[in-house]
C-alpha cells in the first residue's frame, strides 16, 4: 500500500475511490477485508485515516492492494471503536468531501461510501444532514435524484427516503412519482444494460388503497403519475398493494419495483438477502454505491463485521462504471 494525496494511475482498470466512513464504526475494518477479496479487481484509492486502520484486527496495511490517501484527521489519543462523537462525524464528512474532489479532478471513476453515523455529524455542526444520498445530491446541484436498492434477488427504487412516515403521503407527487418512475427506467436501461426494463409500482396504503376504500392517495396521486410516465417509458404496472408488487419482482416478473417509503422496500430486501444488499444513488454526475446497513457500532472493532455488502456495492459500482464507459 502507497500513501498519496494526489494519486494518479496509468492502470486502465475501473479507478475506485472508498470513503472510510465514521472512523469509529465498522467502515475501517470492511473495507479491509473486502479489499483483501477484491485485490487486483481494479484500482482502489481508500480515502480514510491510516492510523485508525492500523487498529483493526489483523489489518496487514501492507498487504491490502490499495492507495491510501491519509487525512489524518482523528485524534490518536482515546481513540475508541464504537463511539458517537462529534469529532468522528466530522472526520467522516472530510472524507467524503475528498473523495469528491477526486471525482471532480476525474482521479476516480466511481465512489463507494461506506457508513457514518448521522447523529456523529449533526453534533459536528453539520444541522440537518440526513444521509450520504441528500448530501451528494446537493453537492452534485442534482434536482432528481433517487435511491436504488438492490441485492442479488431485488431491485427497488425509493419515491421517499428518510421521512418520519406521518410525512410520506404529503411528500408524493404526481410530478415527481413520474419523474422517479422514468429515471428508474433510464437508469436500468443505462447502468444494467436491460433493453426494455419492466417496472411495478407499489401502493402506499394497504391492498392499494381497495379502489379508495383504504385512502385515496393511489386514485389521486399513484395512478395519475404512472399514466404520465407513461407518456416517456413503457412497461409499467401497478399501483399494486406492495405485497404483490414486491413479490412479483423477486419472482423476476419485474426488473424492478417502485416502493413509497423507506421500509416497505428495506424490509423486503433484508429478508431476501441482508447480505448482499447494496444503495445506489441515481443521476449523480458518477457511479455512488454503499453496503446496505449502518455503522453497526455495537461489533465496531471487533472484527465480527461482515464485508459481503460492501464486496457487492464494490462490485457493482465497477460494473456500472464499466457499462456507462461503453454507452
Amino acid at each position: 500500500m502507497k500513501s498519496r494525496n494526489k494519486p494518479t494511475s496509468k492502470s486502465y482498470k475501473i479507478r475506485v475511490g472508498i470513503t472510510m466512513g465514521d472512523p469509529s464504526g465498522i467502515g475501517p475494518e470492511i473495507t479491509l477485508k473486502a479489499l483483501r477479496k477484491l485485490k487486483g479487481l481494479a484500482d482502489f484509492t481508500v480515502i480514510g485515516d491510516r492510523r485508525v486502520l492500523s487498529k483493526v484486527p489483523g489489518s496487514k496495511l501492507q498487504a491490502s492492494g490499495f492507495t491510501l490517501i491519509d487525512l489524518d484527521n482523528v485524534r490518536h489519543k482515546n481513540f475508541s471503536f464504537g463511539k458517537v462523537r462529534a469529532e468522528y462525524g466530522r472526520a467522516a464528512v472530510e472524507y467524503l468531501d475528498r473523495a469528491l474532489e477526486l471525482l471532480e479532478q476525474k482521479q476516480i471513476d466511481c465512489l463507494v461510501t461506506c457508513p457514518l453515523s448521522k447523529e456523529a455529524v449533526n453534533l459536528s455542526g453539520l444541522k440537518g444532514f440526513s444521509g450520504h444520498t441528500e448530501y451528494l445530491a446537493k453537492r452534485a446541484g442534482a434536482k432528481n435524484f433517487l435511491m436504488l436498492l438492490l441485492n442479488r434477488n431485488l431491485k427497488i427504487a425509493l419515491a421517499t427516503r428518510h421521512l418520519p412516515l406521518r410525512s410520506v403521503a404529503q411528500r408524493l407527487s404526481k410530478t415527481e412519482l413520474a419523474k422517479d418512475i422514468c429515471l428508474t427506467y433510464c437508469a436500468l436501461k443505462e447502468l444494467f444494460i436491460i433493453a426494455s426494463p419492466r417496472l411495478v409500482v407499489c401502493g402506499l396504503n394497504p391492498h392499494a388503497s381497495d379502489n379508495g376504500v383504504i385512502g385515496d392517495e393511489e386514485n389521486k396521486i399513484i395512478k395519475p403519475a404512472i399514466e404520465l410516465a407513461g407518456i416517456a417509458v413503457k412497461n409499467i404496472a401497478g399501483p399494486f398493494s406492495a405485497d404483490v408488487a414486491i413479490a412479483a419482482a423477486a419472482e423476476k416478473k419485474y426488473d424492478c419495483a417502485i416502493a413509497m417509503y423507506h421500509d416497505q422496500a428495506l424490509i423486503a430486501l433484508k429478508l431476501l438477502g441482508k447480505d448482499t444488499g447494496v444503495n445506489m444513488t441515481l443521476n449523480l454526475p458518477y457511479i455512488r454505491t454503499s453496503p446496505l446497513h449502518g455503522t453497526a457500532f455495537d461489533i465496531a472493532g471487533l472484527n465480527k463485521a461482515c464485508p459481503d455488502s460492501l464486496i457487492e456495492a464494490i462490485k457493482l459500482a465497477i460494473r456500472c462504471a464499466s457499462n456507462l464507459k461503453k454507452v
